[in-house]
């Protein structure tokens, strides 16, 4: 889990909790209608702005705001310089019982395609597009929930105005324009809620990992190439080096399996 993502899930709404409470009672806040307008609503028109498989396939993606893939960089440097070191002594070939190993799908396609035998120009199209298609899903995730950022202040002013209409209405009655105007309000406090406690962070989260992951996929890409062209081992650990922080390169001792 991430650790960041709950620490700021329980601080804000520990802290919209504890203003409410200091007021009075929670259920002040608590008005079906005004949940009917704002959240309802502000669902209603992502389901019209977007197609049903891309809103509910953002249930799976709202799994990488909570779920940290620890990504070793140095380690996959050190299995990069390893690879190179076998290729440059037992030939490309040597590789093929690694590549079914390897856990990471995108790794493995990439290694198979040096092993059989393709142009380096081709595997870095072919790699570079896989890449692309991985962050148009991952941004199409991200659009959603800034939509819906976007949308639930503006259903919840909706509401208001709904409630400020039906207010205004009794203007007979002076005892009922106070609760009148409450209720009117919520809906914004609604809207408020689900768009800058939830919808925008989530969004700035999943930013954020596709850009880890991104990078990520960059430096295997540079790693299969420096396999593909047979560059020395230590070329090849300068070369992904270059993807991290100064303060985060460690030297790569090991450079063959057993040792």
């Amino acid at each position: 889990m991430d650790l960041a993502t709950i620490i700021g899930v329980l601080v804000a709404f520990g802290m919209v909790f504890m203003g409410i409470m200091a007021g009075g009672p929670l259920t002040l806040f608590v008005d079906m209608p005004s949940v009917f307008i704002t959240i309802g609503g502000t669902f209603g028109i992502i389901f019209i702005n977007y197609p049903f498989r891309d809103v509910m396939g953002v249930v799976g993606v709202i799994r990488n705001v909570f779920v940290v893939q620890k990504r070793d960089a140095q380690g996959l440097i050190a299995t990069f310089v390893d690879f190179a070191t076998r290729a440059r002594r037992e030939g490309i070939l040597a590789l093929e019982s690694a590549a079914g190993e390897l856990g990471d799908p995108f790794f493995k396609q990439g290694l198979e395609l040096v092993i059989d035998g393709l142009e380096p120009q081709s595997i870095r199209e072919i790699l570079e597009t896989e890449i692309e298609h991985i962050e148009q899903r991952h941004t199409k995730g991200a659009d959603i929930l800034n939509s819906l950022g976007t949308y639930a202040p503006a259903m919840g002013m909706l509401g208001t105005l709904i409630g400020l209409v039906q207010m205004l209405q009794s203007m007979s009655d002076p005892s009922s324009i106070g609760p009148g105007m409450a209720v009117a309000l919520i809906t914004t406090f609604y809207g408020s809620i689900l768009a800058n406690l939830i919808a925008l962070p989530m969004a700035g989260k999943l930013t954020m990992r596709s850009r880890e992951e991104a990078l990520e996929k960059g430096m295997i890409i540079e790693g299969i190439m420096s396999i593909s062209a047979g560059d020395n081992p230590r070329i090849v650990e300068r070369k992904l080096h270059s993807y991290l922080a100064p303060a985060l390169r460690e030297p790569v001792v090991v450079y063959t399996r057993g040792e």
